[in-house]
């Protein structure tokens, strides 16, 4: 099984991979999260304590500004709104003018000090991207704990009481599935039309779009299949189903994520696997303006195949 990313790309002439002008800032604000779901790349959960700081937030905000071509600012973690810096890097994004998307569990909306987070999120205009793995109790809660999807639809509710995903409101709330075990997502069209119907019957929550996402095989997702024996078998799925027609759509070519600490990197999946952007290690205190990396070559690894298998994978959902 050829595992080499750069020359599959090669052997279908889309390579090389290089970064176009980047329209997105993502910023992973830290690792501590309220849940620690099985597929979790990042490794989250309560006890992690990594955190970015006030000094490195204000300088992610000083390089958006400097960097017109980036319309939106896009906070993942962990759970983002568990972190001091949340907040202040959605007030300055907004009063910069710039887009925020929150990729929020839902269920965090429910904590302790917390209880105004919804609104905070509608008064900024914030669209969220809310994990939803499946529709029913049992295959979430086999993922992501017991009781965590009780808690997401109640999330969604006080959502949609804000007017997320309403008609007319102007706030978006979409949804993320990711497949419960080592498979590819169905057709996101025909899932999102099944979500839209469950979840309006049965629960009376409205969305905008569902968004499907390829499990990565890095860090706690490999290695429970690894545990299961399954981890060259999922592999050779992602491998055998590489779709050159994904590779213009790659977030990579126009997403610049950063790490906790500051760290640049290519995407979220490779900053877990602490490959820095381009193979050359900066931070945001090394660059004048982001747009500058504009050109810069992709670090690429065999995990690569999980965004380019089948219909592809993105933080935006499928790519073809």
């Amino acid at each position: 099984m050829a595992t080499d990313f750069a020359q599959t790309l090669d052997a279908h002439g889309v390579a090389p991979l290089r970064r176009v002008a980047a329209t997105t800032l993502q910023v992973n604000v830290g690792r501590r999260c309220d849940l620690a779901c099985h597929h979790c790349h990042v490794e989250a959960g309560p006890k992690r304590t990594e955190a970015m700081s006030l000094e490195t937030a204000d300088r992610a905000l000083e390089l958006l500004a400097a960097s017109p071509g980036i319309a939106t600012l896009d906070l993942t973690g962990g759970a983002p709104e568990l972190h001091e810096v949340f907040r202040p890097l959605v007030e300055g994004a907004r009063a910069l003018g710039r887009r925020v998307i929150d990729r929020c569990n839902l269920t965090t909306l429910l904590l302790p000090g917390q209880e105004d987070t919804a609104e905070f999120l509608a008064a900024h205009g914030v669209r969220v991207v809310a994990s939803l793995p499946c529709t029913s109790s049992g295959n979430v809660d086999a993922q992501r704990g017991r009781g965590v999807f009780g808690r997401s639809i109640e999330g969604l509710q006080r959502l949609n009481a804000q007017g997320y995903g309403r008609a007319g409101s102007g706030l978006v709330l979409d949804l993320v599935y990711n497949p419960l075990g080592p498979s590819l997502p169905p057709p996101q069209p025909q899932l999102e039309a099944r979500y839209r119907d469950e979840l309006r019957a049965l629960h009376g929550i409205e969305f905008d779009r569902l968004l499907t996402l390829t499990n990565m095989p890095i860090k706690r997702f490999a290695r429970a299949l690894a545990r299961d024996g399954r981890l060259e078998a999922y592999l050779a799925l992602l491998v055998n189903h590489f779709n050159p027609a994904t590779a213009s759509g790659l977030m990579c070519r126009d997403t610049i994520s950063v790490g906790f600490d500051g760290a640049l990197y290519d995407c979220d999946f490779n900053q877990m696997l602490e490959l820095p952007l381009g193979s050359r290690a900066r931070s945001v205190f090394d660059v004048d303006s982001l747009d500058e990396l504009a050109g810069a070559p992709i670090a690429t690894a065999p995990h690569c195949f999980g965004c380019t298998a089948g219909a592809g994978s993105s933080c935006g959902g499928s790519l073809v």
